[in-house]
């Protein structure tokens, strides 16, 4: 391994006889020393919000890192740095030997894991407690309990805890599966024991789906987990996905946050988390946490741990399961709490005492929503790798800085790489009210600039100002039921289309100006006053084809005239030419428009998240346009297509084969998630151009079919 030394370490003996959690561990006063160096067993955004709480404690850090991650911002952040192995995880991030060895040539003292990888696994426990170095989370028993969903809904049960019907055992085979499908009856939820984050579990209506169900989320659990033991159990429909954060010491003391709502799920991974839940009243919220405690309690559990519930529209709630770690979305608790969970962690690591008023801690104290921005197709749900190479993140807009916090581990240039998880950020946003943090959240978005992936702000954007959504009456069933066809973009009614139309005129305008400027000045562009200008634009949406003839004029002072029909608008923006944000007022509202790339005739804008080609003509390019000949399109029917960059896990046909519409073909892994492919119709194959263990670029052909009408006679 390699070890870069960033400040000049305090290197302690590697072997010791101490006793297990004694290491190292210093007073256990409220507010004394715990640590003076930890590991963080993780990468990205994760390990950069451990490196920021320990740097604030005065905690030396030593970030782990693959060959893929050897740039990344966490590695930059950290006092020390070491190479853990080649970019899969199975040989770096997941390899417990590797990480030891870290631990024992830096010298640190306790491990934080972070979420995800190595942060529920008790054998990583019990491999640091033998080598006398403190973990940063539970003790490997009350782990094993907890965090393995078998385990933890039998002892759930014998605890008088109402839990979800299902099948109380690992399911060892497919047709077990669906024999206890069918004793439980459809839907269930086929999920990994280990599993987390959305992977490893999936929904069955079928025996069909089911046996794909058990087949996919078995795998995705081997490589995400190293362990693909599985469940199934009933799947209750149309529930609110309700959390309980807990905090827990050593000396027995056990405390319940206030809850947080996950209902918003694509495929069961969390789109947009809140905190508090407009559904949960004050008695449910403390019948709940008191039973997380109880349970907690029941297996010693310390440290910080969420039970998850499935909670029905009368506030009955279910027993899901308990992540034994840090939540993904821990930062919304902390919003309205006022606590570091993550400093929390480590005073409880260090045996130090908490001490709070439980009827205190759980009153929410305002509102805060997560964003999970994700490197991904938000209308195909496929992940996206490549460089950014633009990005900044919106910046808070009160005094205090308290109301936008982006938690993230790239920065502009930074690759997102095909072999993690794609999550650029979790952009979060506070209000005193639900509504206050709800619209700061529509504007953290608007100011939000991602350039060289694709990304879901388009999604996120699209449900944070849905009616429903802000109207607080959602489920998990919220995604599949207000986009029963997949997500298509943003909608633009009347008023948004005009905002739209009149933004565009604004920076084509704007542009023109700066040419005219340009030559007027002899090369050299001069400050925006310009004397009164009209232009006549013929602008249209190249997605849906609508278009207006458009009228502006610009005006001093910032001002813009612009006359779309019969309707006369006036607006302001003093858009700085080519920055990405433009912004302007349009009818008394403020409206934020992203400025992507200049087209050949037009401009690509994003407008509430969406990306739109904008076609902007002269009254000359628009007659002229008329006798353009459309560009043929691309006939997909005849090969199949890497939908993203991944790694090809199987090929199931091969060249001759006969196939029916639906068939298996083949099943391409991308970011941990498995993802099959199937014929699009009938018909005998022709050529099949890759094999399993390659690696393939999105959009490469991976299979050809004979074309239809040969097909049709084979």
């Amino acid at each position: 391994m390699f070890l870069r030394r960033l400040s000049t370490p305090v290197l302690r003996p590697a072997s010791s006889t101490l006793s297990l959690r004694a290491r190292w561990l210093a007073t256990t006063t409220a507010f004394g020393k715990t640590f003076d160096k930890i590991l963080i067993a993780n990468r990205g955004e994760i390990a950069v919000r451990v490196i920021k709480t320990a740097k604030k404690m005065g905690i030396k850090t030593v970030a782990v890192y693959s060959d893929a991650d050897a740039n990344s911002l966490h590695v930059r952040l950290a006092d020390e740095a070491i190479n853990i192995g080649p970019a899969p995880t199975s040989q770096s991030y997941l390899v417990v030997d590797n990480i030891i060895k870290a631990v024992k040539q830096s010298g640190a003292q306790a491990v934080h894991p972070g979420y995800g990888f190595l942060s529920e696994n008790s054998h990583f426990v019990s491999a640091l407690d033998e080598a006398g170095v403190t973990f940063i989370g539970p003790n490997s028993k009350s782990m094993f309990m907890m965090g393995d969903k078998i385990e933890s809904k039998k002892i759930a049960k014998a605890a008088g805890v109402h839990t979800i019907p299902g099948y109380d055992g690992e399911i060892e085979d497919v047709e077990t599966a669906i024999k206890v499908a069918n004793d439980i009856g459809y839907p269930v939820m086929v999920k990994a024991s280990a599993g987390g984050g959305g992977k490893g579990m999936r929904i069955a209506y079928s025996d069909e789906e089911c046996r794909e169900a058990f087949k996919l989320s078995k795998a995705e659990a081997k490589s995400s987990f190293g362990d693909d033991r599985m469940l199934v159990e009933k799947f209750i429909e149309d529930p609110r996905h309700i959390e309980i954060q807990l905090i827990g010491d050593q000396h027995g003391n056990t405390y319940y946050l206030p809850e947080r709502e996950c209902s918003i799920q694509r495929r069961n991974q969390k789109v947009i988390e809140e905190a508090p839940s407009v559904h949960i009243d004050e008695a449910t919220r403390k019948a709940m946490g008191e039973q997380a405690v109880a349970l907690a309690k029941n297996v010693g559990y310390f440290s910080a741990g969420t039970c998850e519930f499935l909670v029905d529209a009368k506030r009955n709630f279910y027993f899901l399961e308990m992540n034994t770690r840090l939540q993904v979305e821990h930062p919304i608790t902390e919003y309205i709490t006022n606590v570091d969970l993550v400093e929390l962690m480590i005073r409880v690591a260090a045996n130090q005492k908490l001490e709070f008023d439980q009827k205190e801690i759980a009153k929410p104290k305002g509102w805060a929503f997560e964003s999970r921005v994700y490197a991904e197709d938000p209308e195909k749900y496929l992940p996206s790798i490549g460089r950014l190479t633009k990005y900044i993140e919106p910046k808070a807009v009160t005094a205090d800085g308290h109301d936008v916090r982006c938690d993230s581990g790239i920065v502009e240039g930074s690759e997102i790489s095909i072999y993690y998880d794609p999550m650029i950020c979790k952009l979060c946003t506070y209000g005193e009210t639900r509504e206050i943090a709800r619209h700061r959240m529509e504007s953290a978005l608007d100011r939000y600039v991602i350039k060289g992936v694709t990304h879901n702000v388009p999604l996120l954007r699209d449900v944070i100002s849905h009616p429903r959504f802000a109207s607080g009456k959602i489920s998990t069933k919220f995604l599949a039921q207000e986009y029963p066809k997949g997500f298509k973009g943003a909608k633009l009614d009347d008023q948004k289309k005009t905002q739209l139309f009149t933004m565009a005129a604004i920076v084509h305008a704007r542009r023109d100006l700066a040419k005219r400027d340009w030559i007027a000045g002899g090369g050299s562009l001069v400050e925006f006053a310009p004397a009164k200008t009209e232009w006549e634009l013929h602008i249209s949406l190249t997605k849906t084809g609508e278009k207006e003839t458009v009228f502006v004029t610009a005006e001093k002072d910032a001002s813009w005239t612009v006359k779309i029909g019969d309707k006369t608008i006036n607006t302001k923006s003093n858009w700085v030419l080519n920055s990405p944000l433009v912004e302007g007022v349009v009818e008394g509202e403020n409206v934020v428009v992203q400025f992507l790339d200049a087209l050949p005739v037009g401009y690509r804008l994003q407008y509430l998240g969406t990306k739109f080609d904008v076609t902007v003509q002269s009254p000359t390019q628009h007659e002229l346009s008329k006798y353009m000949k459309e560009k043929p399109k691309l006939d997909l029917t005849s090969i199949i297509l890497a939908p993203m960059p991944g790694t090809v896990v199987n090929v199931n046909v091969k060249e001759g084969d006969v196939v029916a519409q639906g068939s298996e073909l083949a099943t391409l892994e991308a970011m941990k998630m498995q993802n099959m492919l199937r014929a699009p119709r009938a018909g005998k194959i022709k050529k099949v151009l890759v094999k399993a263990g390659q690696s393939v670029a999105g959009e490469e052909i991976l299979i050809e079919f004979e074309k239809e009408a040969v097909a049709k006679k084979a």
